[in-house]
């Protein structure tokens, strides 16, 4: 299977978007942890599916006039995996849950560590917002983008939003 990929320019260092031309398959930071490394099989193809529309979203949410992204998503993992990240699009923007809270919505309230790994293993980083998933105090734990780019993005919802409202 071939993989396209493109860059997008972010307020948090370039993006890194992959697809297999009909889905979003991959959104990796600079130096993130768990990045696939891109070999001679992967192709560059700015235009290929669903590029546009990921980086129309994407600049919409940097600049906080989106909330929700609507471009497919094909992300590659084991069952549990899978079943963690579509939770995760179910946070709603702006709010925040711990990994006890995950494992609990998912069914499993012994989970929280097997959900902070699967969190971690999460290939499409902002679009499916793993960064919103903090520790049981509160405090944030685990990025594979680093902590000061969750804290980045955990600030851009709190400013988008306290912007709304202030709208209203």
């Amino acid at each position: 299977m071939t993989v396209f990929y493109t860059v997008f320019d972010s307020p948090i260092d370039p993006l890194t978007l992959t697809s297999d031309g009909v889905s979003l398959t991959g959104l990796y930071m600079e130096l993130h942890k768990g990045m696939p490394a891109a070999d001679e099989s992967w192709v560059r193809d700015d235009n290929a599916m669903p590029f546009a529309l990921a980086k129309e979203e994407l600049a919409a949410f940097f600049d906080g006039t989106i909330e929700q992204f609507t471009v497919p998503l094909k992300p590659s993992g084991t069952e549990f995996q899978l079943k963690v990240w579509n939770e995760l699009t179910k946070i709603p923007f702006g709010q925040v849950i711990s990994y006890g809270e995950l494992a609990h919505r998912i069914g499993n309230p012994k989970a929280s560590r097997a959900v902070g790994l699967a969190n971690g293993q999460n290939p499409i980083s902002i679009i499916v917002p793993c960064h919103r998933v903090i520790g049981a105090s509160g405090k944030l734990t685990g990025y594979g983008g680093g902590l000061p780019r969750k804290a980045f993005l955990l600030q851009l919802e709190t400013n988008s939003r306290a912007k709304q409202l202030s709208l209203v």
